[in-house]
Formats: C-alpha cells, sequence, structure tokens
C-alpha cells in the first residue's frame, strides 16, 4: 500500500505497512546524515544562527576544510541555509529545525548506552 507524503504524519509507516517506502525513508535521511560532522554541525546550530568561525570552535578536532564541505552538502540539502549580511551565516532551515527531537533522542539513548556498556568516561 503506497501512501502519499502528505499523509505521513496521520500514518504510522512500518516495514509490515509499506516496505519500500519505509526503506527510501531510512536510506533518505542516512544520505543526508552520514558521515562523522554532520549531527555535530547540526547541534551547533539549534541554539541559532552562527558564523562559520564559531562552528568551527564548537566543534573540536573538525578541519575548517571538512567544516566547508559539510556545509555545503547540508545546504545542498536543505538542512541549513547561508545567509551573507556583514559576513557568513548559517542557521538551520525549518527542516533542519525539525531534527532537534531526533538529536535529543540520539543524546538521550547515547548517554544510557554510555552509562550501561561504557561507563561514565569522559562525561
Amino acid at each position: 500500500m503506497q501512501v502519499p507524503f502528505e499523509q505521513w504524519t496521520d500514518f504510522r509507516i512500518s516495514p509490515e505497512t509499506c516496505p519500500r517506502t519505509y526503506m527510501l525513508a531510512i536510506s533518505d535521511a542516512l544520505n543526508v546524515f552520514t558521515g562523522k560532522w554532520k549531527l555535530h554541525i547540526i547541534g551547533a546550530l539549534l541554539s541559532g544562527k552562527r558564523r562559520f568561525s564559531e562552528i568551527e570552535k564548537t566543534i573540536p578536532g573538525i578541519t575548517p576544510r571538512m567544516l566547508s564541505k559539510e556545509l555545503k552538502d547540508l545546504e545542498i540539502n536543505g538542512i541549513i541555509s547561508r545567509m551573507e549580511n556583514s559576513g557568513v551565516e548559517y542557521h538551520l532551515t525549518p527542516s533542519g529545525n525539525n531534527i532537534s527531537p531526533i538529536l535529543d533522542a540520539m543524546i538521550k539513548w547515547g548517554i544510557e548506552h554510555r552509562n550501561t556498556y561504557i561507563g561514565n568516561k569522559s562525561l
């Protein structure tokens, strides 16, 4: 049963009800967020717009070249927007802001997983 996109909010998509749509949705999400830095960048922008150097300072270990590449990828995928005012600033688009509950769930899971399986190292 193929469900129109407009009805997705009213319909629980699962492998049983719509296996092709389910797998395509997972693939689409992974294509946008795969990479070591993308979720870190989105997390850095959740509090509001930031300049390149501010994002770079927020994420330890990211190189300027990698940050530039990841910002371009996120912009192409409609997750962030680049604004040029008195300098270049980046901010989340409405689609990017919709990722906030997903990140919150991932953070909660990560803390619980670390406490259960890894211990409280480096928290």
